[in-house]
Parts: structure tokens; sequence; C-alpha cells
């Protein structure tokens, strides 16, 4: 009898089993926690899971089991943001429906595919302010600016050079490189697109190593005209960094017809 409970108490299995636990509440705590910064919930969901009167399917979903509302202070006094907030679905017009009835059903543009914001052209709302260096200098702006910045003599040199669509045909030329102040990259380069300035993010750019022209696969030429402008010739705030970047996002699958439609 003296050695009773420890011949039947496994240490290990109750340590495993304690893990579980806090595990699955970690799961719990952390999808609640990320509905703050909105938790999209469109009529009731019909489904087989939804009949029980408790299940982890309910938990998981349920939009009401919001978490408390907490506030955060923005750098540079940018003031406060509170999550979640009134503010988080604000300015934000959903211009698509359900490809079907089916609960989930992916939705599909009812309008111009490029600027609808659905799917791979979708942003999320930011503040109209640029994003900001730790000494509260506007963090992306052109080399006319940052004249302590200067492009790599060993890589290619795009200004002045042409930019072609992905139909092969000249969309305008390069005016100038923005650069990022705060780490060595450039992030956009700005163009000349029939007498307007036109940004294009770098990931979309393809720089000829030996010319310096840059190809672009996600627009067509006739496109460029209609990516989303800035406001502030030398600085680009972050909800302009997301429209313009959803613009090329956008043109990857909706650009021509054919890129909508099945492979097979």
């Amino acid at each position: 009898m003296e050695n009773f409970f420890t011949e039947t108490f496994d240490v290990a299995q109750l340590t495993l089993y304690l893990f579980w636990i806090f595990f699955f509440g970690l799961i719990l705590y952390l999808h609640r926690e990320s509905k703050r910064e909105g938790f999209p919930s469109d009529g009731e969901v019909d489904s087989e899971l939804h009949k029980f009167p408790l299940n982890i399917f309910q938990l998981l979903t349920s939009p009401d089991d919001m978490p408390d509302a907490k506030e955060f202070k923005l750098p540079h006094g940018g003031g406060t943001r509170v999550v979640p907030g009134p503010q988080q679905n604000d300015g934000y017009d959903v211009r698509a429906q359900p490809m079907s009835d089916e609960p989930g059903a992916p939705l599909e543009p009812t309008g111009d595919p490029m600027v609808d914001a659905v799917g791979p052209a979708s942003y999320a709302i930011r503040p109209e302010v640029p994003d900001m260096t730790i000494d509260g200098r506007p963090r992306i702006v052109p080399l006319r600016i940052a004249t302590d910045h200067e492009l790599e003599s060993r890589d290619p040199n795009p200004i002045g050079k042409e930019v072609f669509g992905a139909d092969g045909i000249v969309a305008g030329t390069v005016k100038d490189a923005w650069v990022d102040r705060s780490e060595p990259h450039v992030r956009y380069l700005e163009l000349s697109v029939q007498g307007q300035s036109v940004m294009l993010p770098m990931p979309f750019a393809k720089v000829d190593g030996e010319t310096g022209e840059v190809k672009v696969a996600s627009i067509l030429a006739s496109q460029f005209s209609g990516v989303p402008a800035i406001a502030n010739p030398d600085q680009i705030t972050l909800q302009e960094e997301d429209k313009v970047s959803a613009y090329y996002g956008g043109g990857t699958l909706y650009a021509t017809p054919e890129r909508s439609e099945p492979i097979l």
C-alpha cells in the first residue's frame, strides 16, 4: 500500500492531459483575439454543425463572442485606436455577391473587378497617413527627397527606362525610385503614364539586368492609367499603399477574362 499512489499515478500522462487543455485554451484565446481587427459574418450559417446545442464549430465561429475593447496608443502623436470598435468597417463597401447559395461560396465582383476590391484586388481600411520612421519622418519617399540615398551602381538603373505591360506594349517610363528610409530597399517605381504619375510596387516589377527596362506581368499597358493615384507627390499613405498594391494584385486574376477561367 505504500507505493500504491506512485504505481497507479502516471505523471507523464497527467502532463500530457494538462498540455492538451492548455493548448486548446490557447487556440480559443488566440482565435478570440484575432476578432479584434474585424470578424466578417454575413447572416446565419446553415450547417449541420450548428444544429447541436454546443460544439467547437459554434465556439470558434460565433460573431457574438467578441473580445473586450482595448485601447492602443498610436505612434508619433497619432491618437488612440479602440478595437474592436465601430471604425472597423467604415469606408468599405463590398461590391460583390456570392457565386452560389452555398455557405462560404466565393465572391465575384459585380462591376469592374480591378477596382471592386474583391479577392486579390481587396485591401484593408488603413489610416490616410504615411508610414513613419522612428524619428517621425515619412518612411517611403522618392530619391528626389531622400538625397542621402542612391541606387547601387552595380545594379541596373530603371530610371528613364520604358515600362512594358503584360501584353508587351509600352505603358510609360520610369520617373523616379521610391526608397525605404528604414531599410535598404526600393519600394516603388514612379512611372510617367500619359503625363500622369503612377506608382508601381517593386514586387510586381521585373527589371531587365542588362537594359534596365521594366516588365509588369500583372496588368496590361492600357490598365496603368487606372492605378489609384496618390494625393501627395512626395509621400504615400498607408491606405494608398494598400490600394495601389491591390490594383496590381487584382490584375493577376482580372486583367484579362482568360485569367479568371479554369486552367483545365
